[in-house]
């Protein structure tokens, strides 16, 4: 990545220098098809892109540069004179001296198609040998489409001209007409660089169609699109999509008072998709994988909604309104990762959102903020490659916890007051911490400052415990909430939290809550004087309800209770924090990891959210994979196995928790037996009331069969011969890569490591082929080369497939001191490395480091 980069202070020089009057860009698309471009010789497959622009220059006579990534550049014209391209273009960046006041920029280069979803991504569909293109452009991957000033505070309206090949179609920002073989966009309004877009090919497409009346008697009409590969047509649920995208626009207009501002609404399911959805104004980009091709729970179809909800929040949050430079990325993420949930659970049938948001969201979160590259949620970004790894945990899952957590303390209605002064103020402008401090104040009527400073300015997770006393007649005399925080970030908030007790009400056994209150929790310990003279708890939970961002810890009486009954819990909400907070006890080497099993195998099958359900299979697994003690992560695994066996064959026929405990078989399956009914499931042999073995539970059963070297090469072709398609690719990679020989990992090894043949979907499936938690003696020999090889692969990859090779290739599997000297070793000989790529590496070190933490209180617990 030499020469690409860009620095907050370059950005910042510029934005004072140029103001950005408008673009003109003309792509011809047609060597998408065919053998590729006459004129590309051995080099990539390129596109000519010829891109206008207009600006202006605070300082004339000045020099600056404009941003393009392009293996060749045909013409450059500055104010009508001929620059030579050799002369000002170095690769990455285009020289402009001796600016006028008003200046016009022309840029006729090819640029190159992508195969790691950077750029302009071209897929070939083996299916039908049809090609399908699509942009992705966050942080800075405009600039491989075409010319321009990539930083997102030198906003432009656009003007798009694209020709393609005949028989495909082409959408972008703005509606689009296709006139003498050119189609032809709306220019779109001011927007940022990374969030225009361009989308092209033989896609299926739906339509369909939002009116609202607006409180000043006018009709909004937005035309509605969702388009998809053809292969997966037969798959796409387009009514259920624009069902929650109707949902959608009406609570964000119900609550924002602020019209969409970008015309139509198009949705993009594409091929090969790094992200889970872009945020591209009137053309939103999505994984595909969010077109189901076979059965999946509800948990599935949440997680859809509520990513169509959160790239809806941006055309507000991100799109309208833009952060002047990344360190304020929350402003945007935040904001949309919170109303996702809040308008998912306000708008739609996913009503227990929240539920997940505390289990699943918050997870992530606390395993970025204990990371040693934790950060304030306004984090300090130098350049593009700091802007390009804090698209994390903290980023959206933190700030939108710090968020509920304002609303909480300032009020929903001050909240989403402030919300809207903030549009109508900024619109089409760029904004910083301080402007959205301003409105709340206003709004709110509390000081923004101090919450700010302890909540989006400094790093690190608090950690709640309460604190009870009972008198001789099992009352509560003093009922305290401690507060602590970790060593290097030892700042104690504002908390606003709920205290809820439980205890059985009745001959079911059923744990409830009787008791309630609502505190403010402020330094070491603080007391809670409305709940003394209650009778005795059996259960404190700390954060009930899930007011505030915190760790929760319990009193020696309730984790008795948590390990005896906690499948007793009746509010789904509760139990989903309880299960968080066990997993957290795990993970801090508090509670042995064979706890934790245990309490999965009692406690699981009684789970009733499936999402929840989901979440301790995997905590269960990664448990046993990494912070039980390895003497016994055989024995661990064979319990899971069984513990899913036995949930298995008692499910409900045909129901979405049979389903899931079918793919936990799968992940924990190592025994004969085990396999040997994965192998009857597949061949119909063997059957389970109920279950339906389709295309992707296919293959999902087949992995494991593959990785213990039951289905060998010969089996996984002739699935790929069932299911002929782009996914069926994706999962034929992943399982050769899975099979348990030398020669194997030794071939998916050099296709990741030592060639770049291989896409950003293909890289993907073969790092999770190539790891498996049975294999670590087969692994052991690439730790070693693992260290030889990140500096080299930082330096030649693209960004994105660095960070997928870096992270996905540390070798966490052999879970031990060795690997984690080694990681030392490497960081205290690289001090010079890349920023980025040295803290890829040392979260990855902190993780193998939390896991032996782990590994040695399971077996002190073990005696």
């Amino acid at each position: 990545m030499p020469g690409e980069n860009l620095s907050r202070d370059e950005a910042r020089e510029r934005a004072a220098l140029l103001s950005v009057d408008g673009y003109e860009v003309a792509l011809d698309l047609r060597s998408a098809i065919g053998a590729g471009s006459a004129d590309d010789g051995d080099g990539p497959r390129t596109f000519r892109s010829v891109t206008t622009i207009r600006f202006r220059c605070a300082e004339p006579g000045a020099t600056s540069f404009a941003d393009l990534v392009a293996p060749r550049v045909s013409a450059v014209s500055l104010n009508g004179r001929d620059l030579d391209p050799g002369a000002v273009f170095d690769g990455a960046r285009i020289v402009l001296e001796d600016l006028a006041a008003e200046n016009e920029l022309v840029v006729d280069a090819r640029c190159a198609y992508s195969r790691t979803g950077e750029g302009m991504h071209r897929f070939v569909d083996p299916e039908d040998g049809e090609v399908y293109l699509y942009t992705q452009y966050e942080p800075a991957d405009a600039r491989r489409v075409f010319a321009n000033f990539e930083q997102p505070d030198l906003k432009a309206p656009y003007r798009f001209e694209v020709v393609a090949p005949d028989d495909w179609t082409v959408w972008g920002n703005g509606v689009g007409e296709k006139a003498d073989g050119v189609w032809r966009f709306a220019e779109t309004k001011a927007i940022s660089t990374y969030i225009t877009a361009v989308v092209a090919g033989p896609y299926h497409h739906v339509t369909d169609h939002y009116t609202r009346a607006l409180p000043d008697g006018s009709t909004l009409e937005i035309p509605l699109g969702a388009m998809c590969r053809k292969g997966l047509a037969k798959h796409f649920d387009a009514d259920d999509v624009f069902l929650v995208t109707k949902q959608g626009l009406d609570f964000f207009h119900d609550h924002f008072d602020y019209p969409y501002p970008f015309g139509k609404y198009d949705q993009a399911f594409v091929p090969e998709y790094n992200l889970g959805a872009m945020e591209n104004p009137g053309l939103v980009t999505f994984r595909e994988e969010y077109i189901f091709r076979g059965r999946v729970t509800r948990a599935a179809y949440e997680r859809r909604a509520n990513v169509i909800l959160h790239e809806m929040a941006h055309m507000w949050f991100g799109d309208l309104v833009t952060m002047r430079w990344w360190d304020d990325l929350w402003l945007k993420e935040s904001f949309a990762d919170f109303m996702g949930t809040f308008s998912m659970v306000g708008a739609t049938r996913f009503t227990n959102g929240w539920v997940t948001f505390a289990n699943n969201r918050k997870a992530w979160a606390y395993r970025a903020d204990q990371l040693p590259s934790t950060h304030p949620v306004t984090a300090d970004i130098r350049d593009l490659e700091d802007a390009k790894l804090n698209f994390d945990g903290i980023t959206y899952a933190k700030g939108a916890a710090v968020l509920k957590q304002l609303v909480a303390y300032a009020g929903q209605n001050a909240f989403l007051e402030g919300a809207r002064r903030y549009f109508k103020r900024h619109a089409y402008g760029n904004t910083g911490l301080g402007d959205l401090l301003a409105v709340l104040e206003e709004t709110s009527g509390r000081d923004m400052t101090a919450w700010s400073r302890a909540w989006l300015q400094t790093a690190g997770v608090n950690t709640l415990t309460p604190q009870v006393l009972l008198d001789a007649h099992g009352r509560i005399t003093e009922l305290a909430v401690l507060q602590e925080a970790p060593e290097a970030y030892p700042t104690l908030r504002p908390h606003r939290v709920a205290l809820g007790l439980y205890a059985r009400e009745d001959a079911s056994g059923d744990l409830v809550r009787y008791a309630r209150a609502e505190v403010d929790v402020d330094g070491p310990r603080t007391l809670v004087g409305s709940l003394v003279g209650e009778r005795a708890p059996e259960l404190v939970l700390v954060n009930d309800d899930d007011l505030t961002y915190c760790k929760i810890r319990f009193d020696e009486n309730s984790l008795v209770t948590l390990r005896e009954r906690l499948g007793s819990l009746t509010d789904p909400l509760a139990r989903a924090l309880c299960w968080s907070a066990m997993w957290n006890l795990t993970r801090d080497a508090v509670a042995p990891a064979r706890d934790f099993v245990d309490l999965v195998l009692r406690f699981a099958g009684r789970e009733t959210d499936i999402g929840v359900l989901q979440m301790l299979h995997a905590w269960a697994l990664s448990a046993v994979t990494h912070y039980a003690a390895p003497e016994w992560r055989e024995e661990g695994a064979r319990l899971l196995a069984e513990g899913a066996l036995r949930e298995l064959r008692i499910a409900e026929p045909g129901s979405e928790h049979q389903l899931s405990w079918a793919r936990f078989l799968a992940a924990t399956a190592g025994s004969e037996n085990d396999l040997g009914l994965l192998t009857g499931l597949l061949d119909g042999t063997a059957r389970i009331d109920g279950l339906e073995v389709d295309q992707e539970l296919r293959w999902t059963f087949l992995e494991p069969l593959a990785a213990h070297g039951v289905a060998g090469e010969g089996v996984i072709a002739a699935e790929l011969a069932r299911d002929d398609t782009a996914s069926g690719k994706r999962h034929q990679v992943r399982c050769l890569a899975a099979r348990p020989l030398t020669e194997v990992k030794a071939r998916a090894w050099a296709d990741l490591v030592e060639s770049d043949r291989l896409s950003n979907a293909l890289v993907e499936a073969t790092v999770a082929g190539f790891n498996q938690p049975s294999q670590r003696e087969l692994l052991a020999p690439y730790a070693e080369r693992y260290f030889a090889a990140i500096e080299g692969l930082w330096a030649e990859r693209s960004i994105q497939i660095g960070m997928d090779l870096v992270r996905g290739l540390f070798p966490a599997l052999q879970g031990d001191r060795a690997t984690l000297d080694a990681a030392d070793a490497w960081l205290t000989a690289h001090e010079g490395a890349p920023p980025a790529l040295r803290r890829l590496v040392s979260e990855s070190r902190d993780d193998l480091a939390r896991a032996l933490r782990g590994q040695e209180c399971d077996r002190i617990a073990a005696g």
